[in-house]
């Protein structure tokens, strides 16, 4: 989950029944926390493990995003991990300039389901995923793909060269705008004054408005809906105008730390979310900075078209992961062979020549040429960004670039001189 977000896990409640000895800290509008400190003004989000709260610092006058752990001990474990993590992101980071998410404050809060861990976080705007869906899946101008990228890197280079932690768990829903698309949601552009306690009128509002968000969100998944209908040809075949992206900041920070870990000591053999794993962690062949690298240009090419670089599905007589490393070799060439059988589950899909068991028949493409036939890119465009992306591809994850390398890159250089121009 987004979890500084102002949009985190918008798609719908999270499970009433988890509010127990052992789940969620149930929070009303105006309810204090650290002896005072930090006022909840509204819900902004939940995930499995956590809820979040736009708050009010009353030591610093700003807004924050307050992060509630569930209370039962393996969630408590896992929020010490984050805020180690976090505490190393923010000690070598004083000047909060290399775009990754700052952690303002951590305690403990007693409540009547048990003790729960608290992060609070600076508070962002949303999700690169909300801006893919906000422009309607068409892609986003290039000039804005790179601002985006360089902010990416920056927070990665810092991760891995700098702390020696990786990601793990890259993707545009855990990359976050600075602020919102919406200014109206910004609690500083709107001009929303703080909830400073809490009072009957305003429990009786939060439950009106939770009403509110709810047939908000219905009308936004049916919107949503359409939306995918539309790309597949359902509905008619005029499509809508670009909506226009004038006025929004696209810089950006990496957020949602609760997967990290330290290079040294790597965490779960499966990471990742599914369309943005890296062949490695697919093959068992262990893992390392280069994972995070992977994602980070299946992100770049989702926000220059508007879909995802892979999206395997199982079918007859294959597996997910099987169609997953065919999808990726039909857009990228074959694995090489010491690669293909160098892991711990190779066996499972590849015979001993490094060619996959159980499909056969590859159709093999590039980047460019599906960027210039499918999504219409000029051909110099198409070659430019191909040229970026393809390294980071690389099947051997040793020959991947690292971050600080494709900072230097000249697809990225491009924009800054025209930035200056």
């Amino acid at each position: 989950m987004s979890c500084s977000s102002s949009s985190a896990s918008e798609e719908e409640d999270e499970d009433m029944d988890s509010y127990r000895k052992g789940g969620y800290h149930a929070v009303r509008i105006g309810d204090s926390f650290a002896s005072g400190r930090f006022l909840a003004q509204r819900k902004l989000g939940w995930g499995q493990f956590s809820t979040v709260w736009l708050a009010y610092d009353t030591q610093t006058s700003k807004y924050v995003a307050l992060k509630i752990q569930k209370s039962a001990p393996e969630f408590v474990q896992a929020a010490l991990h984050e805020i180690e993590i976090l505490s190393a992101i923010v000690e070598n980071d004083p000047k909060n300039e290399k775009c990754v998410v700052q952690l303002v404050d951590h305690f403990k809060h007693r409540g009547p389901n048990g003790q729960h861990s608290c992060m609070v976080l600076e508070f962002l705007g949303d999700s690169i995923l909300h801006l893919i869906r906000y422009n309607r899946y068409k892609g986003l101008n290039l000039i804005k793909v790179r601002e985006i990228c360089r902010c990416i890197l920056i927070g990665l280079d810092y991760l891995h060269r700098e702390l020696g932690i990786i990601h793990t768990d890259l993707k545009p829903e855990n990359i976050l705008l600075l602020s919102t698309i919406n200014p109206s949601k910004d609690p500083i552009r709107s001009k929303m004054t703080p909830i400073l306690e809490r009072s009957e009128a305003s429990l009786k509002g939060e439950v009106a408005v939770n009403a509110i968000e709810k047939k908000l969100k219905q009308r936004a998944k049916r919107a949503v809906a359409k939306i995918a209908a539309e790309r597949r040809g359902a509905i008619g075949a005029v499509a809508k105008p670009e909506r226009c992206l004038d006025g929004i900041d696209f810089r950006c920070k990496i957020v949602d730390l609760g997967n990290a870990c330290w290079a040294n000591k790597p965490i779960a053999e499966e990471i990742q979310t599914r369309q943005y794993r890296a062949p490695e962690v697919i093959l068992q062949s262990g893992y390392s900075f280069p994972v995070d690298m992977w994602s980070f240009a299946c992100t770049a090419f989702e926000l220059a078209t508007g879909e995802m670089m892979f999206a395997p599905k199982p079918g007859q007589g294959f597996s997910e992961d099987e169609d997953h490393l065919a999808l990726m070799m039909e857009l990228l060439g074959k694995i090489p062979r010491k690669v293909a059988i160098g892991g711990l589950r190779s066996k499972d899909y590849f015979d001993r020549h490094g060619d996959l068991k159980r499909i056969r028949r590859l159709k093999y493409s590039s980047i460019s040429r599906l960027l210039v036939d499918k999504f219409k890119f000029q051909e110099t465009d198409a070659r430019e960004f191909a040229e970026f992306l393809n390294p980071i591809l690389d099947f051997a994850p040793d020959k991947r670039p690292t971050a600080q390398q494709c900072l230097r890159h000249p697809w990225l250089r491009q924009a800054a001189a025209k930035t200056v121009a």
